[in-house]
């Protein structure tokens, strides 16, 4: 990681000695007066991914962010033997270090309530509500990687772990707003279908061996969310994220939103209550098993910030 620090020439000196005592640091260069706000240095470190969180918890106690700020950029190539020799002297392994104030912003950013949020997962849902209609699952699967839900029921987990409530009702406030709101739109879809003959009711109310799975919840469907729950965090938290896909197509959020516009335009309430019971299983899964995986990162990893 590379770690760029503005600080107050009076906790320049702290800050050195910091990343020079550390085995994990393996470059440091220091312009002085090289921050104009606050009015100090400017401190650039290479430290090795898995001494982050110790170097992070000792800037914060000096108080770092109250006086100036750090920030901390992934670099993804990084050519030196002193920087071999601190990942090597470093605690574990770079992939499986967890950065929890990385997490903890990404978490941050997942849960803000954004236009293009609502509108992703309002495609994803009417792009499903098509899928169930023509009985396809390849397009099941493409709502499923459209929709951006996973982040926000990510975060549900860290904000139990670090106990962070501001974080748990952003979290859940987007959750229930963006569904509520791509439910609705779906819905409208549906209804504007039926009415100009594009989808008719037989569409609906007929068995659909290929998406039938998406109303009828049953003990895989909790055992899915749990291992996608599972991967999706350690995708997230780890430096390698090519699993993220993978959790997308797993989960079955997405489809079900999209049946439940379909019941209601269609006034098809057991599809409805079989669906929402799908959507609230797999949230509710996925939260908890990312809550579990994050707990036990968090006892190896041993956060202090």
């Amino acid at each position: 990681m590379n770690l760029r620090v503005y600080c107050p020439a009076a906790l320049s000196a702290p800050v050195q000695e910091v990343l020079a005592n550390h085995v994990g640091v393996a470059n440091i260069a220091v312009v002085a007066g090289g921050s104009a706000t606050p009015a100090g240095d400017l401190i650039l470190a290479d430290i090795a991914r898995e001494a982050t969180n110790e170097i992070v918890d000792a800037l914060v106690e000096l108080g770092v962010q109250r006086e100036g700020g750090f920030h901390l950029t992934p670099i993804e190539t990084w050519v030196s033997e002193r920087g071999l020799a601190a990942e090597e002297a470093a605690p574990g392994e770079e992939a499986d270090a967890v950065v929890w104030a990385q997490v903890i912003a990404h978490a941050y950013d997942d849960t803000a309530m954004s236009w293009s949020y609502v509108v992703f997962l309002s495609l994803a849902t009417i792009l499903a509500s098509i899928a169930i209609v023509l009985d396809s699952p390849i397009l099941v699967v493409g709502a499923m990687v459209l929709g951006p839900d996973f982040g926000p029921v990510a975060a549900l987990g860290l904000a139990a772990v670090t106990r962070r409530r501001n974080l748990m009702r952003r979290a859940l406030k987007l959750l229930f707003v963006g569904f509520v709101v791509a439910i609705s739109v779906a819905t409208v879809c549906a209804l504007a279908g039926s009415l100009l003959g594009w989808v008719p009711d037989i569409a609906v109310t007929s068995p659909r061996p290929g998406t039938a799975f998406i109303y009828h919840p049953d003990r895989w469907s909790i055992i899915v969310a749990v291992l996608a729950g599972i991967a999706g965090v350690l995708s997230l938290t780890s430096s390698s994220s090519n699993a993220l896909v993978g959790v997308f197509i797993s989960v079955t959020t997405v489809p079900a939103a999209g049946n439940i516009a379909l019941g209601l335009a269609f006034a098809q309430w057991d599809q409805v209550r079989g669906s929402a019971l799908q959507l609230g299983v797999n949230i509710v899964g996925m939260a908890i098993a990312g809550w579990v995986t994050l707990l036990v990162q968090r006892r190896i990893w041993k956060p202090r910030g």
